[in-house]
């Protein structure tokens, strides 16, 4: 795969292209926070694979969110957090990522975590939010990638005519 910069240097140019500047800030209640055409990252987080994981959900909510969704005990701004969130999650993972981690014989979540360039914790989310999505399982192409009991993906083989 990738190595972790070129991922985020990927988002920061995206948001370059949509007009948004992002700059690292001291922020003391959040990783990341999206104000107007401004994300803030929070300074002190060091490695680049965690500021990629933070500037996709801040993305996420510049392209699901309308106004300010900082209130979470209001359900219109958790409906959209969570929106911007599994925005973030399709575009850093999707199922497909989970598929290709299968494919490069990844065992564990600290090996897919790594090669899908994403924080073990952004992993686990991802999983998650999938797993209430998805329930026991979905097919993609000719995978069965299951979530309950445990992560697993299958591939489906065509069936060989019998007679």
């Amino acid at each position: 795969m990738w190595g972790d910069s070129l991922i985020y240097d990927d988002l920061l140019q995206e948001a370059y292209e949509e007009g948004l500047i992002v700059k690292e800030y001291p922020l003391k209640y959040n990783d990341g926070r999206l104000q107007d055409n401004r994300i803030a990252i929070r300074q002190d987080i060091s490695t680049t694979t965690e500021k990629a994981c933070i500037l996709a959900e801040e993305l996420g909510h510049y392209y699901t969110a309308t106004g300010n969704i900082l209130n979470q005990k209001d359900a219109g701004n958790r409906k959209q957090e969570a929106k911007g969130r599994l925005w973030a999650y399709n575009n850093q993972v999707g199922l497909m990522g989970i598929i290709s981690a299968y494919k490069a014989h990844k065992q564990n979540l600290y090996e897919m975590a790594d090669y899908l360039n994403v924080t073990e914790r952004f992993l686990k989310e991802v999983l998650e939010r999938y797993r209430e999505k998805y329930g026991i399982c979905t097919t993609v192409d000719n995978y069965v990638v299951y979530f309950i009991p445990y992560l697993a993906v299958m591939e489906m083989y065509p069936m060989q005519n019998m007679s």
